[in-house]
């Protein structure tokens, strides 16, 4: 007599929707179409900017002026600051454990250590920027 092994059905394009860990790994898996979207228009607006009309860069700059692109620009902000800058921060302990002789640095200090050296880094570019 043979039995066969029991098999759970799982629905091939819901699967993710049952348990919210999934669900933030499939949003997580999604941001990359949003950060090579985003890429792609950067390397669009370095043409723009390389091609040295400044009517050009003018009639940009008036395009980019309307509630989507403005919405758009907000929307992956928070995608990347809460999908991937946050997400990496967090794996960072995991990713690369320091250890000082021979006791290991405790994660929060390595989290705090890159919190850190991202609003050192944000504030340089201002400065460069002209920002401040």
């Amino acid at each position: 007599m043979s039995r066969n092994p029991y098999v759970r059905p799982v629905s091939p394009t819901t699967w993710y929707m049952r348990n919210g860990r999934y669900i933030k790994y499939m949003l997580r898996e999604v941001t990359c179409l949003l950060v090579g979207f985003y890429s792609f228009f950067l390397i669009c607006v370095l043409a723009i900017l390389a091609g040295g009309s400044e009517e050009r860069w003018l009639a940009f700059l008036a395009s980019q002026q309307n509630a989507f692109w403005l919405a758009f620009h907000v929307i992956a902000l928070l995608f990347y600051l809460v999908y991937m800058t946050f997400d990496w921060f967090q794996l960072a302990p995991k990713a690369m454990p320091l250890q000082v002789g021979e006791q290991k640095v405790p994660p929060a200090f390595i989290v705090a250590a890159h919190y850190v050296a991202w609003a050192v880094v944000t504030a340089l570019v201002f400065l460069l920027a002209g920002v401040f």
